[in-house]
């Protein structure tokens, strides 16, 4: 269920920043416990009392699900790694060892949005073992970590330490997970080996499978993948998306536009 779509969601489009935290602070109300990490994320609250309080959201034990996650550790994690500020990067690393998937996937990922080298440990840490221990959990619908988040955050960290204990997941039998291994060592090495794994990736029959290699192209700024991505056979939006993403990271190598630049441009604005 969406934040929208919810009673307490409605009405927290109305709080202050001291509701927020106020409300997050209490200890009656999981529902609203966990709105009101999510409003301080959503908008971008940068207040040292809401940062504090969502980091001690980080080791909650009240709010649980039916099969025991942490549904408000998700929520701060999510909202921390929103608001730009590095000092909650220890309670982050700390959150990669929680017993729930889902805290460990957001931690992950606001680890990559923080950028701070000092989670580089943690997350290769949970590839221990290489590819032969990432198997699926018998009956359970995910990984036995949330290798996608962790590779992408490796990637984007600059964890050339990283480079041997990646490249195994490029042969994973979870096309995401080879996806996000391809993205990561594209990062670390620049060879085009990697980005040229994500061409051909935006061919795939499953249109899920092609929408993650667009946003993976579209995140490595991978200058070869623009005529592909105007071709996929994908959302318009999410194309222009993945072009956004090529486009910024070709601007900020030169100093004028180029021919690149106004090629990228164009099959945007062909796709508007």
């Amino acid at each position: 269920m969406q934040p929208s779509e919810t009673p307490v969601a409605i009405a927290a489009e109305s709080w202050t920043t001291e509701q927020a935290i106020a409300n997050l602070q209490q200890t009656d109300d999981p529902s609203t416990r966990y709105y009101a990490a999510w409003w301080l994320g959503r908008f971008r609250v940068r207040d040292d009392r809401g940062r504090e309080a969502l980091i001690e959201a980080l080791s909650d034990t009240i709010d649980r699900s039916p099969g025991g996650g942490y549904p408000l550790r998700r929520n701060a994690a999510k909202a921390l790694g929103k608001l730009g500020d590095r000092r909650a990067v220890p309670a982050l690393i700390e959150s990669l060892t929680c017993s729930d998937y889902y805290v460990r996937e957001s931690a992950a990922q606001a680890l990559e949005a923080l950028g701070d080298a000092r989670a580089i440990p943690g997350l290769l840490a949970l590839l221990e073992g290489g590819v032969e221990a990432a198997v699926r959990v018998p009956g359970k619908p995910h990984l036995v970590q949330p290798y996608d988040a962790i590779l992408e955050a490796l990637g984007a960290l600059k964890a050339t330490d990283a480079i041997e204990p990646v490249r195994p997941f490029l042969e994973h039998d979870v096309p995401r997970v080879c996806f996000a291994a391809a993205r990561a060592l594209y990062q670390l090495t620049g060879e085009e080996q990697y980005g040229d794994r994500l061409i051909a990736a935006l061919g795939a029959p499953e249109l899920q499978l092609r929408r993650a290699a667009l946003m993976d192209v579209g995140a490595i700024g991978y200058l070869k993948a623009v005529t592909p991505v105007a071709e996929t056979l994908a959302e318009n939006s999410l194309k222009l998306i993945a072009l956004k993403g090529i486009l910024e990271h070709h601007l900020a190598q030169i100093d004028d536009l180029d021919e690149a630049a106004i090629d990228i441009m164009t099959q945007m604005d062909n796709l508007l």
